[in-house]
């Protein structure tokens, strides 16, 4: 579903995770990314969320940051992507966190669903992205520079 997700997104060519590698996140030595299949009254999986904790320094608490939900074209309408934002919602409040937070495409039409169960937009914060190139320059120059006040802490 991520690759049918991918090209719901007009992306599919940017998607290159493997069944090993989901596997791998979500269930090897040291899972990093949880997730929740929503599944219908035949019991076949019609969506998903995939999701990992942050931490709100300002807060003091983690939160949830939603990487992916994507409900099937034939599952919309059926309650499926708000039980899986339920779900999420609830282990927010189970666990004391304080935040259930995602970002989304600007020509998506879930925006209204979004608005109907109570989501806003974060208009005075902008995401920001280093992959490829950016990101390998700037990694390289973080090797001889231990002596700096920036060390990693983990």
């Amino acid at each position: 579903m991520v690759h049918e997700l991918a090209a719901f997104e007009r992306a599919p060519e940017q998607c290159h995770l493997t069944p090993e590698q989901l596997a791998t996140a979500l269930f090897g030595p040291t899972p990093a990314v949880y997730g929740h299949v929503a599944v219908d009254a035949d019991d076949r999986p019609v969506g998903f969320a995939l999701w990992f904790l942050t931490f709100s320094t300002w807060e003091g608490v983690h939160g949830i940051h939603l990487e992916d939900l994507y409900v099937r074209p034939e599952a919309r309408g059926t309650g499926a992507g708000r039980l899986l934002l339920a779900t999420l919602a609830a282990i927010c409040v189970e666990r004391g966190y304080r935040r259930l937070e995602w970002v989304m495409l600007d020509w998506n039409p879930a925006a209204g669903f979004y608005a109907a169960i109570g989501a806003r937009t974060v208009d005075d914060w902008l995401p920001y992205r280093l992959a490829g190139d950016a990101l390998t320059d700037l990694a390289a120059q973080a090797s001889g520079r231990a002596h700096t006040s920036a060390r990693p802490t983990g």
